[in-house]
């Protein structure tokens, strides 16, 4: 089985895209805590003006009370529901920018992927062997071994920070409250740039990392490549039976345009060739059966049957088979030839239906060389039914 083989062989386009149709695109967990820690916090930076003033409007409107606000409890409801949408109208801006934030992470890591098909039910992962085949995958282990090490580096980072800098949060506690927050807070921010900084070293090395993985993920092997090969080009055997049929089809049609032709050139077994012309509807005498070894046979023997005249020209038949298509007109440096021909064919024609003298033996044919494959020189030609 394909399953049991080595995939050695890059994925093609066309299982990537089944893979991001199925929602699998290569998504860095570390650009979304960059994207989370480092934007969040620089938007918390920037909005903290209107943050604080929104804040203490918030506060000064819910530490004022007055006796009559206590004694009706549908006044204290009214003021809960006013201090309810004024908080809500803090944080859905804050909700909305790390939504904006996550989206961009998303984007930057593998790109827009919509897809309804990873909302389906599966079963699947219910299986309890599976699951525990997928806990002990070298990619799960891998990812669990990454987040590790970086959550032991955030640690010592953080720790190392907060230790350095413990007596300047000790300071803050003998400040008014407004220097202390503002002391504290650039104390936090530089703390803060710190992580940022790790997690940033961490998504540089992710990013690129998810997208090797899953890449390896959706290796092929050579079986896979042949099914999708197969499954693209169709079937071999169904292909020839299709084209063998068409083939059929079109020598049947081919045979039935015989009895309407006016002449067959022959050389006189190998190849066969049937014209027709109508004076004012073709300019030239067109190509409406062709045919080599038994096909050739096969029109002449219905040519004979519908008696129509078969000339056996073996330097004209060659031309003729070798640079004419069906349906099509013969090429211009062999109109020469052919009217001399069906000249002397509508002279037997007339001669037989008792209209005129029997013509004198047809002329040599002239074929250029270069038309003619095996480069034959013109021989005299003679008529047979």
């Amino acid at each position: 089985m394909a399953d049991s083989q080595d995939r050695n062989l890059p994925a093609s386009e066309r299982k990537i895209r089944r893979a991001r149709e199925d929602g699998q695109v290569a998504r860095s967990r570390d650009l979304g805590h960059l994207a989370m820690v480092g934007g969040g916090g620089a938007v918390l930076m920037a909005a903290t003006p209107w943050l604080l003033e929104a804040s203490q409007r918030i506060l000064q409107v819910g530490l004022h009370f007055n006796a009559r606000d206590v004694l009706q409890s549908g006044a204290m409801l009214e003021r809960l529901g006013s201090l309810t949408l004024a908080f809500l109208g803090i944080l859905a801006p804050m909700g909305g920018a790390a939504l904006v934030l996550t989206l961009i992470a998303s984007l930057a890591s593998g790109g827009w992927n919509f897809t309804w098909k990873p909302l389906l039910p599966k079963f699947g992962p219910l299986n309890p062997l599976a699951g525990l085949g997928r806990m002990v995958s070298g990619d799960h282990l891998g990812n669990l071994l990454k987040s590790c090490v970086l959550a032991a580096i955030l640690g010592i980072v953080g720790t190392a920070y907060l230790y350095t800098h413990l007596a300047q949060f000790h300071d803050s506690l003998t400040m008014s409250l407004p220097v202390a927050m503002a002391h504290t807070g650039q104390a936090l921010v530089s703390g803060v740039g710190l992580m940022v900084l790790v997690l940033l070293v961490s998504a540089l090395i992710d990013v690129p990392l998810q997208r090797f993985m899953m890449a390896r993920r959706l290796k092929m092997s050579v079986q896979e490549f042949k099914q999708e090969h197969k499954e693209l080009e169709g079937n071999a055997e169904v292909k020839a039976k299709v084209k063998a049929r068409m083939r059929e089809m079109a020598r049947r049609r081919m045979f039935s345009a015989v009895p309407s032709a006016d002449l067959v050139v022959m050389n006189p077994t190998h190849y066969a060739v049937a014209l027709k012309y109508e004076d004012g509807q073709m300019a030239a005498p067109r190509v409406v059966a062709k045919g080599a070894d038994l096909i050739a046979l096969r029109i002449r023997d219905i040519a004979r049957e519908a008696k129509v005249p078969v000339l056996q020209a073996p330097a004209l038949a060659r031309a003729l088979y070798a640079h004419t298509e069906l349906e099509q007109e013969i090429p211009a440096r062999l109109f020469s030839a052919v009217a001399q021909v069906l000249a002397h064919v509508y002279q037997l024609k007339a001669a037989w239906a008792g209209r005129g003298a029997m013509p004198a033996d047809l002329a040599p044919i002239e074929v250029p060389d270069d038309l003619d494959p095996h480069n034959s020189k013109p021989v005299e030609a003679n008529v047979g039914e």
